[in-house]
């Protein structure tokens, strides 16, 4: 398998991942966080699957990290609340953790193999996003894991005694 054929069964995977991982969270913000992420990884796949077919591929500007944001800050008076995630919740966040990581290796490798222009551009679009993936749910994981701490350091709050 080339590149862009381990890179297209690893989105289909990713899509398949996080709608499933939507469908199990109960916390509404993580719910819309996998979603939007889901939506992500099926532009990817687009993206991909056009280059495959030799077509020319659109690189959306889309920023990850501002579309979730957008959810949290949409959500913020629950988000002020105390969230107890579930344990299936948690691991479901760690496998997406790794799964962003390993995406991301991934794609630095083909991008150091790649031949054409076009697919560099894509590779380097695609590692920037799951980057922004990653950090998502690392600070999606370091608010439902300790939510009190979470606030703390987001909002660079200062301890006075």
């Amino acid at each position: 398998m080339n590149p862009l054929e381990v890179a297209s069964k690893m989105e289909t995977d990713a899509i398949k991942f996080y709608t499933e991982a939507a469908a199990k969270t109960n916390y509404e913000a993580g719910k819309k966080m996998f979603l939007s992420i889901t939506e992500d990884e099926k532009r990817h796949l687009v993206m991909i699957s056009d280059l495959i077919k030799g077509m020319n591929i659109t690189i959306n500007d889309v920023s990850p990290m501002k579309r979730v944001k957008t959810i949290f800050e949409s959500m913020k008076d629950q988000m002020m609340k105390k969230v107890a995630a579930s344990k299936d919740e948690l691991d479901a966040f760690k496998i997406a953790m790794q799964m962003e990581k390993e995406g991301k290796a991934f794609y630095q490798k083909s991008l150091a193999a790649a031949t054409t222009d076009k697919e560099k551009a894509l590779f380097k679009r695609l590692i920037e996003e799951e980057q922004q993936h990653y950090e998502i749910f690392e600070n999606t994981y370091s608010h439902l894991s300790d939510t009190g701490n979470w606030f703390l350091w987001e909002e660079r709050g200062v301890i006075e005694g």
